[in-house]
């Protein structure tokens, strides 16, 4: 698998595959990843019409350069396998797996994705929203490491784990603070991108504000979404910092130097820097680039 171009995941938002009207509005939408969902967000009479509905949306994403991803139902379940069959028929940049709980539910997603031919680029996601996903987030996350496992992204179901585990849902998330600090770290451990749950209320603009600068401050790469109009917010909350850049551009621009040529570490502003602290400063840059553009 070709290794995959640094690509800005501010804003995430669902879409229901049943929802047309929502569907021929994506276009228009600033968000960066949009995710056509099967699955929590179709009613089981809907689920064929809503696979149906993908076929659709072929003529809409050349308006506009959001990622797409598809989110199925389980491949274990009745709807799953023909789920991902039309998934891949519409090629989107990624497949989001539920309930994924161990390594094995993501190789085996894979192995059909290559056995159909699906594209090397086209990446798997996987939804982190049960205790057993959470016991086995190390191997999981380790196959970020493996390219051609095709996992690039982990995604937090908090709904999901407040469900299974009964834990209270505060609005300061004190009780699952632990668990999606535990995912932060598994997905950089795997060279992933992770995204925060949702926020519910969509209408209480400075709670959700609020959640966004935390899961920003946790170090989520960005946060899904149930509704336009927290795209916005989320897309400033997630978005680098002038300070930020600044400071990544200051690194690549002294690693330049010919006096700092193979040089593996420098001092920037009375700071030791190292290589690693310049593959961060490009990634950052080549988002920010992407976002411009």
């Amino acid at each position: 698998m070709m290794p995959a171009q640094p690509r800005p995941r501010r804003s995430v938002l669902y879409v229901p595959a049943s929802n047309a009207r929502a569907l021929v509005k994506l276009s228009s939408l600033a968000c960066d990843t949009a995710i056509i969902d099967l699955e929590d967000a179709v009613m089981p009479q809907d689920k064929g019409a809503a696979r149906q509905a993908l076929s659709g949306i072929s003529a809409h994403r050349q308006q506009s350069r959001m990622e797409l991803v598809v989110r199925i139902n389980p491949l274990s379940g009745v709807w799953g396998a023909d789920d991902l069959k039309a998934a891949l028929a519409l090629a989107p940049d990624g497949i989001l797996l539920p309930k994924v709980e161990t390594p094995r539910d993501l190789l085996e997603a894979g192995d059909i994705m290559d056995d159909a031919d699906a594209p090397d680029t086209m990446a798997l996601w996987a939804m982190v929203e049960t205790p057993r996903a959470l016991l086995n987030l190390g191997a999981i996350a380790e196959l970020g490491r493996d390219r051609a496992s095709r996992l690039s992204c982990l995604v937090a179901g908090t709904n999901d784990l407040v469900k299974e585990t009964g834990v209270k849902a505060t609005p300061d998330r004190r009780y699952l603070a632990p668990w999606l600090m535990q995912l932060v770290l598994a997905a950089k451990a795997g060279n992933l991108d992770v995204l925060d749950g949702v926020f519910n209320d969509f209408r209480d603009r400075d709670a959700f504000a609020q959640e966004c600068m935390e899961g920003a401050a946790m170090g989520f790469s960005g946060k899904t979404l149930i509704h336009p109009d927290q795209i916005a917010q989320a897309n400033f909350a997630f978005a680098a910092s002038p300070e930020a850049l600044a400071e990544a551009r200051a690194i690549v621009d002294g690693f330049a130097l010919p006096e700092n040529a193979g040089r593996a570490v420098i001092v920037i502003g009375g700071r030791m820097v190292e290589r690693l602290h310049l593959a961060q400063a490009e990634n950052l840059l080549a988002k920010t680039a992407r976002i411009g553009n």
